[in-house]
């Protein structure tokens, strides 16, 4: 992206040149296959969950802030969490330019299968941003803020309830908070899950979660948001669809398609019978399956919403007569 002062230099070099090529290509098709679209979607199936003081809870997200992004622009908080490390973004004038060239690839590669398809491969991200200066989550989590248009504020690392780092940002007049936590997600009640609590009932978003709730090593976090959440939009491999309690009302849009080889054992026939009955094309990729042909968005939502916490009830008026 152009810009000036002290980094305008770097731009001049033909390995700068090469890599901002590549971005602005893969991000044009990005924002035509799935930024754009699933905005479209979301205004015209979930226009409510447009508001400014939500909390956007994204569990297994790594440094994708991108969709969280993309399905609640307007939330004021949003919590990410993953097993990548927070990472640093050095003073890239002072990183010496074959450094620097290196670094440039890297990233790339880092960002290779979220661009192209919707999710990370973990492996191929960590491995290469474990190689140079740049790594960890900050420098995606940078592009992301800055291709969606964000201007960022403020920076500060944090070591409670896990280790993490806050992000202060800017689109307009309002200022919005990103939280990432390197955190495990194993096992019951956590001091991060009791930290996210006291932030809900939020917005919660699951996608490629290599479908880790199905299975009782991740009752905690699964427990967690069927209690604190508003609405879950998740593809299959979020929450399975007979964990949802009584009195959820859970949506299908899209086609359900089998897995294959280590996901297989995932198949749903519950979903597949509740999908079936009213089929039709999402428009866009999600999940696991790249075709958008395929694309499958669950959308659940309780009842009864969960309580607010209580700084953010409704007030009582005392009226004078």
């Amino acid at each position: 992206m152009p810009v000036t002062g002290a980094l305008e230099p770097l731009t001049h070099d033909p390995a700068w040149q090469e890599y901002s090529q590549a971005m602005n290509e893969a991000w044009t098709r990005k924002e035509q296959q799935q930024i754009w679209p699933i905005r479209q979607w979301m205004q015209a199936n979930a226009p409510q969950y447009h508001r400014s003081n939500d909390t956007v809870f994204y569990m297994f997200s790594g440094p994708d802030f991108l969709y969280a992004s993309i399905f609640f622009p307007l939330s004021s908080n949003y919590v990410l969490a993953g097993l990548e490390p927070i990472g640093n973004v050095p003073d890239l004038t002072q990183v010496p330019p074959e450094v620097l060239r290196a670094d440039l690839i890297s990233l790339r590669n880092s960002m290779n299968s979220i661009l192209r398809f919707q999710y990370f491969i973990t492996k191929e991200m960590r491995a290469d941003l474990g190689r140079g200066n740049v790594g960890g989550t900050l420098p995606i989590l940078y592009v992301f803020l800055t291709r969606l248009g964000y201007t960022i504020v403020d920076v500060t690392h944090v070591s409670s309830p896990a280790a993490g780092v806050k992000i202060t940002f800017s689109g307009g007049e309002q200022l919005q908070t990103l939280y990432y936590f390197k955190t495990d997600l194993s096992g019951g009640n956590s001091a991060f899950l009791r930290w996210c609590a006291a932030r809900g009932p939020g917005l919660s978003l699951l996608k490629a979660a290599s479908f880790l709730m199905h299975s009782d090593g991740f009752s905690g976090v699964r427990n967690f948001l069927v209690q604190n959440s508003r609405v879950i939009i998740q593809d299959d491999s979020g929450i399975p669809l007979r964990a949802f309690p009584k009195g959820w009302k859970v949506n299908c849009y899209g086609r359900y398609v089998p897995h294959k080889d280590e996901f297989q054992k995932y198949y749903q026939p519950d979903l597949a019978a509740l999908v079936g009955q009213n089929e039709t094309p999402l428009g866009f990729a999600f999940g696991y399956h790249w075709q958008k042909e395929d694309g499958l968005l669950m959308l659940a939502t309780p009842e009864a919403l969960p309580a607010l916490p209580a700084e953010e009830q409704p007030q009582k008026v005392r009226v004078r007569k």
